[in-house]
């Protein structure tokens, strides 16, 4: 069960969201519920005496217009914004996008009616899906999917998949509902949960690599990572150390030093260990904040206008992470090459073992190469744009929502880039019956073996690569 109280939703619990196909078993705090509807009130009787940004005014240009606060004004906002456009959102998007959406109105400082967050919660509850495009933000508030969303709340959108009864739309219902950015922090928590899970089979990976190049154990000691005690280096030598059992001094390996692809892994992983780390810190606040502009605070008994819907934290969060996962991909690629040549492997080139001038894995590097490229296109910096818009008032944009979908990129090209090591790495360690008996890693190569083909005849590898991805969660779970 998830808990939606406002508070305490995790970023674990929007990937089980995303995931589940149908009914969501959550718990919708009472207590939040109160507070939202408290706010509610207060917005309404603050909307009688003072002037409230989108409740009793125009938004962006028309900020300066006065308007009456109706549902007829909320409504003519809604469908004004829901013009999203593309492809359809992905459902596991969309379901991420309504639990968050849900989990920041029960924070309990938007104003919004509890009619649309009892029908929103529904949704959640039941697993119906409103149809919601693609298009439409720029990482300041995700106004289009969202006005769409709340559209198909009030009957009059269209559902992907299942239905709510109709709720009405209340008098500042609107903006309060638009205005977060649920749908970019949908995707960039799914993506950054992903590359967590990446980065965690990598070491996996790069340890069965280095068993079949017979490394050198001294890149990973002990004694070398207390003297530069970056926290994400310290642990990516601890988790070598770890999977290659290295509790004690091991033996040397055949080189006085290896290639950079193992001996500075711990180097370029911790990076991304780090930032990973520091963007689900991001995420896990951002998917409980109170992003509504205004504010609508029970406490002080007023309205804040404020600047909460610009996501530069998010933004500038996931182009590190992505920058730093481009480099450790560009490691596991360079290992790609050492497991084909003969001399850091003893082995026949390209793992071949059919008659002379047998291709082997040759087309693994072609593979991993071209996925790299694509994750170094992805890898490129989202913040460096900017756009003026609505007449020039809102005169900047973090692109969140582009690093987002750039991070869903990343993930896939950098999965491929793995697969492509593992079908190496598996096949040189059949190949030299290398004695994994006593390593912890032992268990990924057993894992990886029970799912890639045996066979070391020159044949199409397709089927291999997406069987070594397959298998990459496991072995972050090694």
């Amino acid at each position: 069960m998830i808990r939606v109280d406002g508070r305490t939703l995790r970023c674990a619990d929007v990937v089980t969201a995303a995931r589940t196909e149908g009914p969501l078993d959550i718990d919708v705090s009472i207590a939040a519920l109160r507070a939202a509807e408290h706010a509610w009130k207060l917005a309404g009787e603050l909307s009688t005496r003072r002037r409230v940004y989108g409740r009793t005014t125009g938004v962006g240009a028309n900020k300066d217009d006065t308007v009456e606060s109706s549902k007829e004004h909320g409504l003519r906002l809604l469908r004004s914004h829901a013009g999203g456009s593309g492809d359809a959102m992905p459902p596991g998007q969309v379901r991420a996008m309504m639990l968050i959406r849900l989990n920041q109105l029960l924070a309990g400082r938007s104003g919004i009616s509890p009619e649309l967050i009892g029908a929103l919660a529904e949704a959640v509850r039941t697993g119906a899906l409103p149809l919601v495009h693609r298009l439409g933000a720029i990482g300041t508030g995700d106004l289009a999917p969202l006005a769409e969303t709340a559209l198909a709340l009030t009957g009059e959108r269209p559902w992907r998949h299942g239905h709510v009864p109709p709720v009405p739309v209340h008098a500042g219902d609107a903006l309060a509902f638009m205005s977060s950015n649920a749908a970019t922090l949908a995707e960039a928590t799914l993506a950054a949960m992903r590359l967590d899970t990446l980065t965690r089979a990598s070491h996996a990976v790069a340890a069965l690599t280095y068993v079949a190049l017979d490394g050198n154990p001294e890149a990973y000691a002990t004694p070398v990572h207390e003297a530069r005690p970056h926290a994400g280096q310290v642990a990516c030598a601890a988790e070598m150390r770890r999977l290659l059992g290295m509790h004690q001094t091991p033996k040397p390996g055949r080189r006085i030093q290896d290639p950079f692809g193992l001996r500075a892994f711990p180097q370029v992983q911790g990076p991304a260990l780090d930032a990973i780390h520091y963007l689900r810190d991001v995420l896990a606040v951002e998917i409980n904040a109170s992003t509504e502009n205004p504010m609508i605070s029970t406490v002080h008994g007023d309205a804040y206008h404020h600047a909460h819907f610009h996501t530069a934290y998010v933004s500038t969060a996931l182009d590190q992470a992505r920058a730093t996962v481009h480099q450790v991909a560009e490691l596991s690629v360079a290992r790609l090459g050492d497991l084909v040549e003969p001399e850091f492997t003893g082995l026949r080139p390209f793992l071949a073992a059919g008659p002379p001038g047998s291709s082997g894995v040759m087309i693994l590097e072609y593979v991993a190469h071209d996925a790299l490229t694509e994750l170094r296109q992805a890898a490129l910096p989202a913040t460096l744009g900017t756009a003026v818009v609505s007449r020039g008032i809102e005169d900047h944009a973090s692109f969140s929502t582009q690093a987002a979908r750039a991070a869903t990129a990343a993930c896939q090209a950098y999965q491929q880039v793995l697969g492509c090591e593992l079908v190496a790495a598996v096949r040189a360690l059949r190949m030299r019956e290398a004695d994994l008996l006593d390593l912890p890693v032992r268990d990924a190569f057993e894992a990886a073996s029970a799912v890639l083909d045996g066979s070391v005849d020159d044949r199409p590898l397709t089927d291999d690569i997406a069987a070594a991805v397959g298998v990459l969660d496991r072995l972050a779970r090694i």
